[in-house]
């Protein structure tokens, strides 16, 4: 078994602190160690250093190598350009297959916060037996606890009690993030889960349904596979992945598949795709103050505050985010975190890349 980690994405919504050279899974936000090096830690019971492949972009490759030096520098697979996620596993399974022919490898986003470990590996270890006795993508799915619009919903189908988990489900239907009336919809209906973006499948099956589903990619990936190990690699991965349409694997793949099976997680799972997210994991003072760095509160509760640099003192004020670095200092009000993505757009198009 494999596990490919993928760690392409910015985490605009996560700015100050994350940025073009150094995003979120490189940093230390939810505790001393940083993001990347968690997840790495989670799967180690599981999968060896040998066989934990990380995808990500050239700029960020050193500072992996630096972090995580058990992993070896042949195992971090680089992305020219970043296309979404369906090249990306494309490209991962292409090396997996390489190496071990009808291996089964698991996917796993960089940035996830998982509070129960060993519940997490036996999901985990549970997806990975009902991939290696047949050609199903696996997903596995989380119980909603509201309308989220920013996950996806998978609707659960009949029951596969021997497919590793007696809980695991096949699939009736994916949907991608909804709007929220069809998000409380699905609620009401029942049978639903969010999407966590975690899968597990053989690399042989996922680039079978690759074939199927986006005939495009995979002409691209042959061509890759033919230059793997070759002195053209590079030159061939650039050219060729460059040259393919950015497309998620739900949307160009999983969506129109009829061989999936959910296996739930009950792990205390968040994405961490916010700093809103960070404060409903983080542990917080009585007056509900999630705080990192020197801080004193009068009259002011329910807020975020991540200084490790300046003290913070809030005075009669609720529900916001400080976050503070060098260079720049965010406040928002607890709930409007996601656009904070339109800061780090407004930035780019003022020309303001010191900021970025």
């Amino acid at each position: 078994m494999f596990a490919v980690i993928m760690a392409g994405g910015k985490g605009a919504r996560f700015w100050p602190r994350s940025r073009e050279k150094m995003p979120k899974h490189l940093l230390d936000i939810l505790d001393e160690r940083t993001i990347i090096r968690e997840t790495v830690d989670r799967i180690r019971p599981l999968v060896p250093p040998e066989r934990i492949l990380i995808v990500t972009g050239r700029n960020h490759a050193a500072e992996l190598i630096r972090q995580l030096p058990e992993i070896p520098a042949e195992n971090i697979i680089i992305e020219p350009v970043g296309r979404n996620t369906a090249p990306c596993i494309g490209l991962a399974a292409l090396h997996v297959r390489k190496r071990v022919p009808d291996a089964v490898m698991l996917v796993l986003p960089s940035d996830h916060r998982i509070g129960d470990q060993n519940a997490f590996r036996r999901v985990l270890a549970a997806a990975a037996q009902a991939a290696s006795e047949g050609n199903s993508l696996v997903t596995i799915g989380i119980r909603p606890t509201g309308p989220e619009t920013g996950y996806g919903y998978i609707e659960q189908g009949d029951p596969m009690p021997n497919c590793g988990d007696a809980r695991t489900c096949g699939v009736r239907s994916i949907h991608e993030k909804p709007p929220l009336e069809q998000a409380k919809a699905f609620l009401k209906r029942g049978g639903f889960s969010w999407n966590s973006g975690m899968f597990v499948w053989k690399a042989s099956a996922i680039l079978k349904a690759i074939k199927q589903f986006l005939p495009e990619l995979h002409e691209g990936l042959m061509q890759i596979r033919e230059a793997l190990g070759t002195d053209r690699e590079e030159e061939v991965v650039g050219k060729v992945y460059s040259a393919q349409k950015a497309v998620s694997i739900d949307c160009g793949v999983m969506e129109k598949a009829e061989d999936v099976l959910v296996v739930p997680g009950d792990f205390c799972w968040s994405d961490l795709g916010s700093w809103d997210a960070l404060w409903e994991v983080s542990g917080k003072d009585k007056n509900g103050n999630a705080v990192r760095g020197p801080f004193i509160g009068i009259d002011a509760g329910d807020s975020l505050v991540h200084s490790p640099g300046k003290l913070v003192a809030l005075v009669g004020v609720r529900d916001l985010i400080v976050v503070e670095t060098d260079d720049a200092l965010l406040i928002c009000r607890r709930g409007r975190s996601q656009d904070v993505r339109k800061v780090v757009e407004n930035l780019g198009e003022k020309g303001l890349k010191e900021y970025l």
